[in-house]
């Protein structure tokens, strides 16, 4: 676990902005017009319609994304009561949680009020503001009270998530640690180390599951809870057992299958791990010294199953996991409550999830190649992005089976295809890419299926059913680099073109190669030769028809790749040249970037191309291109040769296409910016029109253009590169892609590969 310093924390919190949250707006704001629409007198209507239907404050206000993140600090994380104004901190680092996980707007509202009575109240007066409560770093026993009547006044959910937040994730852990070790939970005994909120929460959870009363010990700091300890709270008398023989923790573990640690750290000792039955269950819960550490409890047994609430151990139990997605579908169905069904959806759907097989930007984060259900994976990690999608949809759909939604979710799957737009994790466009090529899987062959970001694209592209995927290299090395990440081949094919069975194949590319390129110097034999170069070979078989497209490029230079490219597939005949776009996805729009990699220094008819061939690639994604040419100047402001030459293919475009929404040469700003463009080149063609395509003047400003966006921008999507003019659907990757950039440059590469078809079909008619 990574030591924060004192320092460190403070200048995290104090730079820059301080705090960790803001509000931002989400409307248009700039002209008179729109501050009218925003306020006065604009803002009259909306209010009129919600004081007719108090409905309508989910349509025309933020109060469907927004919770109250509410404290009166008086049990803050491990330092106790420090009072409201001390929790803030607390409480804005939840509000950020919200957000980036859930996509959820977060007020954070310290109340400086201890009774329960008045706090009650002043949570009341405010609640109008917000689809949702979370109740957070509130003391027990008050906290029982507080929820449990803020529950029964508000028509809006109302969560504790220290005591709930906690019990559902630790639940999902001890249903899935109870399948791994083979134990039922009607007959498991359970010691619960504290008896705070989060443990009485967590409990009662867990009888919900099955457990039973009878098999529960639970301890506070005086020892097990027996029933005639005087002054119990009613909370803690629920759970008081009628045994005599068990006082303190040592006695109460004895034999137990279950230990849940919600107190204090190094208070369950190496000997009392030993004494538990077979295949204990440790949850160690106690942040940021769990009751038991990690080595310890797996020294003292090897047969342990073991949990704590730290990120550097397997298996943590980590709030986040729930509280986000909780909320989210209890707010997208407009929910009253948060009830008992719908954290029981929350509770199967985290359990659910820990079975399925793991996404790849999951094992990257943790740095493993097959994290797998079992011993030291049982619970899902805080990073996987299906959570919102599989956690929110189970909520929801338990708020609307449970009466309590007063809004309906008709189309399931399009609401999971929302949530993940909703955080970035997709986009319609990348949705509709996958969807349209499942509907019309191809042929793709991957050149570099030894490279494990390769193999694992490969794997997972043939899971999505975008494609039939050809696997290119050794067939001993492919499948032993597949059990070394835990990939499945089954149904895939692999191709050795260095194998002796090849050789006939090989020799026949060759001479095709030669016939296609003798006048460029071929000969025979050294088209024989690049045969056993995967390049060669696998374009060819994307030329020769025995498969559909073709990636590469997390191996060979780029150089390398086009040459090869140039001379097995050839540039359309309508061109001279051929380039590559990238496509960002950002949360203003989509942009289109050409050229990205092949052209270094383009002249005017090259840029007259690349301009061309992006105009034909924006409409194969069904978009209409609104081109800017950009350059350092704008519209004659510099007479050098870098802006002659744009404003010279600028002229070519507008001649060959009197109707197309192209113009230049312009500088980056002005072509993003509407209002100023318009405002100060009301003559150009872009006049009223938001620019979705750049074309850069040369291949380093087009390339660091969107690497910096890359960098820069967490929110930004970007698939590519995506290559214009070639005869035939071969598509580059950069050395640096992920798993999910691959498969998308498949997805496009299928796509590609189908509308080839189809006007081949048609010119063959």
């Amino acid at each position: 676990m990574v030591k924060i310093s004192k320092e460190a924390a403070l200048h995290y919190h104090e730079s820059g902005r301080p705090g960790k949250i803001e509000v931002k707006p989400t409307k248009a704001y700039r002209t008179q017009t729109d501050l009218s629409l925003a306020y006065s007198p604009g803002v009259a209507f909306p209010c009129l319609e919600i004081q007719e239907n108090a409905d309508n404050a989910y349509r025309y206000t933020d109060k469907g994304n927004l919770v109250a993140v509410i404290s009166n600090g008086t049990a803050v994380l491990g330092l106790g009561d420090i009072g409201a104004m001390s929790g803030k901190p607390v409480m804005e680092g939840k509000g950020l949680l919200f957000k980036i996980y859930g996509g959820i707007d977060v007020f954070d509202i310290e109340v400086d009020e201890k009774d329960p009575e008045k706090f009650c109240e002043a949570v009341e007066r405010i609640a109008p503001t917000f689809g949702g409560i979370n109740l957070e770093d509130i003391k027990a026993p008050e906290c029982f009270y507080i929820e449990e009547r803020l529950k029964r006044t508000l028509n809006i959910p109302v969560m504790h998530d220290d005591q709930h937040g906690t019990a559902i994730i630790s639940a999902a852990g001890l249903k899935n640690a109870l399948e791994v070790n083979g134990k039922d939970i009607a007959n498991v005994h359970i010691v619960v180390n504290g008896a705070g909120a989060a443990a009485i929460s967590c409990t009662k959870l867990y009888m919900a599951l099955g457990a039973r009363k009878e098999n529960i010990l639970m301890l506070d700091s005086k020892g097990v809870i027996t029933s005639d300890r005087p002054g119990l709270t009613a909370e803690k008398a629920f759970f008081a057992t009628d045994r005599r023989d068990v006082h303190t923790l040592e006695e109460a573990v004895h034999g137990a299958d279950v230990f849940v640690g919600l107190s204090k750290g190094n208070v369950l000792t190496q000997d009392m791990v030993r004494s538990m039955a077979k295949d204990p269950i440790v949850f160690a819960l106690a942040n940021p010294t769990p009751e038991i550490s990690y080595e310890d409890a797996m020294a003292s047994r090897p047969d342990v199953l073991m949990s704590t609430g730290r990120s550097d151990y397997p298996n943590q139990i980590n709030n986040v996991i729930g509280f986000p997605y909780i909320f989210r579908g209890a707010l997208d169905v407009h929910a009253t409550a948060i009830n008992e069904e719908m954290k029981m959806a929350a509770v199967n759907a985290i359990a659910d999830l820990a079975k399925q097989p793991v996404p790849d930007v999951v094992n990257d984060v943790y740095k493993v190649n097959n994290l797998t259900f079992g011993r030291d994976y049982f619970i899902p990690k805080p990073v996987d992005p299906r959570l919102i999608t599989e956690v929110s949809a189970a909520v929801a759909r338990a708020a609307i089976d449970s009466g309590v939604a007063r809004k309906k979710i008709d189309d399931w799957e399009e609401y999971k295809n929302s949530l993940s737009v909703l955080l970035g994790q997709e986009t319609k466009l990348t949705q509709k890419l996958y969807a349209t090529a499942a509907a019309h899987p191809q042929r793709v062959v991957f050149a570099e299926a030894i490279h494990p970001t390769m193999l694992k694209a490969a794997v997972q592209a043939k899971a999505e059913g975008i494609c039939h995927p050809i696997l290119l290299g050794n067939d001993e090395v492919i499948a032993k680099l597949a059990k070394q990440l835990d990939l499945n081949l089954e149904g895939i094919e692999i191709v050795n073109l260095r194998h002796p069975c090849e050789q006939e194949r090989r020799e026949r590319y060759a001479r095709l190669l030669t016939e296609k390129r003798q006048r460029d110097g071929y000969t025979y034999q050294e088209a024989n030769d690049k045969m056993f170069e995967r390049n060669y070979f696998g374009m060819m078989m994307v030329e020769t028809g025995e498969a559909d497209a073709f990636i590469t490029g997390l191996y060979t230079k780029y150089s390398n790749t086009i040459k090869v490219a140039k001379d097995v597939i050839g540039i359309r005949p309508e061109y001279q040249h051929f380039g590559t776009m990238h496509i960002i996805n950002s949360p203003r729009g989509t942009i289109y970037i050409a050229d990205t990699l092949v052209n270094a220094n383009p002249d005017t008819d090259t840029l007259t191309d690349i301009a061309k061939l992006s105009a034909t690639a924006v409409r194969f994604f069904n978009e209409k291109p609104i081109i800017a040419m950009v350059s350092h100047s704008n519209f004659g402001s510099d007479t050098s040769e870098g802006s002659r030459k744009v404003k010279r293919a600028v002229e070519n475009m507008q001649q060959l296409f009197p109707d197309m929404a192209i113009d230049g040469e312009i500088q980056l700003g002005f072509a993003l910016d509407r209002e100023l463009r318009d405002e100060q080149y009301p003559f150009s063609r872009l006049l009223g029109k938001d620019v979705n395509t750049l074309v850069f003047p040369n291949l380093t400003s087009a390339r660091s253009s969107y690497k910096m966006l890359q960098a820069l921008n967490a929110d930004v999507e970007i698939i590519g590169p995506i290559q214009m003019g070639l005869n035939k659907p071969i598509h580059f990757t950069d050395f640096g892609s992920s798993v999910r950039d691959v498969v998308n440059i498949t997805a496009v590469a299928v796509i590609d590969a189908y509308v080839d078809k189809i006007k081949k079909r048609i010119n063959n008619k």
